[in-house]
């Protein structure tokens, strides 16, 4: 058992440490694939484990890549350099605005997909944007900045939203529905908080007034992209048909999305409405655009898939080990002193584990532990959401805290753009800590008037 338990510490160390590194931009999966391998290969983690691990993660995981995959399908329709061209517009040469606009976008573009697809999409339209308008690097970090924290912070109102968030849920056996009955309110409320409190941070490094654009980013795309099909009408021959045909593909996203709800509050799986949802999407770029999948296919970052999955595993190699049946004796305590307690010694347990070794294994560790205690079913989902805005706000106070920071900072260096941690602990250690617990204030508070 010592040899075991050092082995599984080992990986689990080794494998974030190359993690965080990423030597030569080398995918988070790769690591990731390796620990999970030694620890199979081990038996640490056996052939039934394993499948259970399967049982747990698939749905979420095939929910998650159907959602990315319409991100993409909207990013080859020229959707978000539409977003990029109307937000110039919106801000109406004012900074400030643009910020709030900027704030507004990912919150949305987080509901409608999820965390790591915003910050994918978002991430190089936004740059576009700020490049665009001429404005040197120290005024683009504000921008950018915020706007990622906000997007990941925004998967915390719905489950579906975050891939780990959507494991945890099948884990305490928690519908979608009542995850968002119980959180979207408090999370929302608790967002406009640190929206605001980011602008206030932020505020003497945006401009107040911004340059002109270069070009109309909007024009130049659908020009460079867009070609007349022989015997049919082109959608984006003007502006006015562009905006109308984006509109119904926003609409059309959002009726999805409102789908998923449906589907968990009658217990049909929401894997299977996310896949029908990308395929009548894929079609429907079909029919407009005649372009083959296969460029959407090869977009896809699928490797999330192999990441999940394998961070799995080498939790799973942890719980087996007893780092679960530690965490339980400490943790007992405190939860039993009731639902304020509870919320604030998990949720604030998963914030400190999420920015020493990201979220995705601090919710899992934080998830088990959890369901170790035999806690009623109030306090299991109110410290299951508690959980989750410690992995979804809580772990922004450093820049390793989730995948979706990780994915931000190397689009940030693949775009030649320097972030000094400096830069970032100037903003997080004000925005993230006050912003987190707030929104555990009001989550209990929310739970005890409604739900008690």
């Amino acid at each position: 058992m010592t040899l075991e338990i050092g082995i599984t510490v080992f990986t689990f160390l080794a494998t974030m440490l190359v993690i965080f590194w990423r030597p030569r931009g080398l995918n988070e999966a790769v690591p990731a694939a390796v620990g999970a391998a030694i620890i199979l290969l081990t038996g640490i983690v056996s052939g039934p484990d394993a499948a259970d691990i399967m049982d747990k993660i698939g749905g979420a995981a095939i929910t998650i890549m159907a959602t990315i995959v319409m991100a993409v399908i909207l990013e080859s329709f020229g959707f978000f350099h539409w977003v990029a061209a109307k937000l110039a517009n919106l801000a109406r040469g004012s900074g400030y605005r643009l910020y709030w606009y900027i704030q507004l976008l990912c919150f949305l573009m987080t509901l409608l997909f999820n965390n790591d697809g915003s910050i994918l999409i978002t991430t190089p339209i936004l740059i576009l944007l700020l490049r665009n308008l001429r404005l040197p690097t120290h005024q683009q970090i504000p921008y950018l900045l915020s706007g990622a924290l906000i997007a990941t912070a925004s998967s915390a109102p719905i489950g579906v939203s975050n891939l780990v968030n959507l494991i945890a849920l099948e884990i305490i056996d928690m519908s979608l529905y009542m995850h968002t009955a119980m959180m979207f309110v408090p999370a929302t409320l608790a967002l406009l908080f640190m929206s605001w409190l980011m602008f206030i941070v932020v505020k003497k490094r945006l401009p107040k007034s911004l340059p002109e654009s270069v070009k109309d980013i909007e024009e130049n795309f659908f020009t460079q992209h867009f070609k007349p099909i022989k015997g049919r009408k082109v959608f984006t021959d003007t502006k006015q048909k562009r905006s109308r045909f984006m509109l119904i593909l926003l609409l059309f996203v959002f009726l999805m999305r409102c789908l998923l709800f449906v589907a968990s509050y009658l217990a049909i799986p929401i894997s299977i409405v996310a896949v029908l949802g990308s395929l009548a999407l894929l079609s429907w770029r079909w029919y407009y655009l005649r372009t083959n999948p296969i460029d959407i296919i090869k977009k896809t970052p699928w490797h999330i898939l192999v990441f999940a999955f394998s961070m799995y595993v080498i939790i799973y190699g942890l719980h087996n080990i007893g780092l679960t049946e530690m965490l339980v004796k400490y943790s007992e305590p405190i939860v039993g002193q009731g639902l304020m307690y509870a919320s604030f010694a998990m949720g604030g347990l998963v914030s400190i584990l999420s920015n020493f070794f990201n979220n995705h294994p601090a919710l899992m560790i934080g998830t088990f532990t959890m369901t170790e205690m035999g806690l009623d079913p109030i306090t299991l989902k109110t410290i299951y959401l508690a959980s989750i805005i410690g992995s979804d706000i809580g772990s922004l106070l450093l820049p390793i805290g989730t995948l979706a920071s990780l994915i931000w900072l190397y689009i940030l260096k693949q775009h030649d753009i320097k972030l000094k941690w400096m830069d970032y602990l100037k903003v997080s250690l004000i925005v993230i800590p006050i912003s987190t617990i707030v929104a555990l204030f009001l989550l209990y508070y929310w739970v005890k008037i409604v739900f008690s």
